[in-house]
């Protein structure tokens, strides 16, 4: 499985409606868990992003169609970020000229 950071903030209409956003929260992680990812860790933060989500999936594909899934709710914005966990930044650096 890949890791991912999800990087989320409320839109408009996400603040309007806030105190839904525990349920949209229960049913992102039905959703990822649908296609074979899962949350690993969420986060209610303060600063440039009100949320940050690690997730895992199986391919940047379904990660993708995930991210645009939320998006279209029209209640949250999303940036994705690839997370390479310690072994695979070893091995990257080491491998490098």
């Amino acid at each position: 499985m890949t890791t991912y950071v999800l990087l989320i903030n409320w839109t408009d209409q996400g603040v309007r409606n806030v105190r839904e956003s525990p349920k949209r929260l229960d049913a992102a992680k039905k959703a990822l868990s649908d296609m074979g990812g899962s949350f690993r860790e969420f986060f209610l933060t303060m600063g440039d992003y009100d949320m940050v989500a690690v997730c895992e999936a199986p391919d940047d594909a379904v990660m993708a169609r995930f991210a645009l899934q939320l998006s279209t709710g029209g209640n949250v914005r999303t940036r994705t970020l690839k997370a390479f966990p310690e072994a695979a930044y070893r091995e990257i650096i080491s491998s490098f000229g």
